[in-house]
């Protein structure tokens, strides 16, 4: 049976408006949320030449660490049920491998494991201009096998 919600997590302003979302219905639905931060895996032929693992493996933790701590203050207040994720690699393959996603089961059909549901920001720290969705979250939402509720940024009135 599916259960928890998967919030992917940036630290952007979506990001923090859909940790909301997900503190509201995690309370209504008793459920965990599963906060998970992507960092790039930054395996380039140049950074392989100057940088050791370690210290690529170093930043990245580094990275995670400041990219969590809104979500944690958040999470802690709300007295929730929660874990903090971190994975390396394409955003989007990794959101929809935490999720669950098999991709042995046709597009239009619901896989009986994973998430219950996603609840994303519409757009994250990419500095891209353009389209309501990200490239990330317009390529989790075209995969997902659960629900998935992308969240805007709502201008404070």
């Amino acid at each position: 049976m599916k259960k928890d919600i998967l919030v992917p997590f940036d630290g952007s302003k979506n990001a923090v408006e859909a940790l909301h979302l997900a503190v509201s219905l995690a309370k209504a639905l008793q459920e965990k949320i599963i906060v998970l931060n992507v960092q790039s895996s930054f395996h380039t032929a140049h950074t392989k030449m100057f940088f050791k693992e370690a210290t690529i493996r170093e930043y990245q933790e580094q990275l995670f660490q400041e990219t969590i701590v809104s979500a944690k203050k958040i999470l802690d207040d709300s007295s929730v049920e929660y874990e903090i994720k971190l994975r390396i690699g394409d955003a989007k393959d990794q959101i929809c491998q935490e999720a669950g996603i098999d991709d042995t089961i046709p597009a239009g059909s619901c896989s009986p494991n994973g998430v219950r549901m996603i609840i994303m920001g519409s757009r994250g720290m990419n500095p891209m201009l353009g389209g309501v969705l990200g490239s990330v979250s317009y390529g989790v939402v075209n995969v997902a096998q659960c629900p998935v509720t992308i969240v805007p940024y709502s201008c404070p009135e």
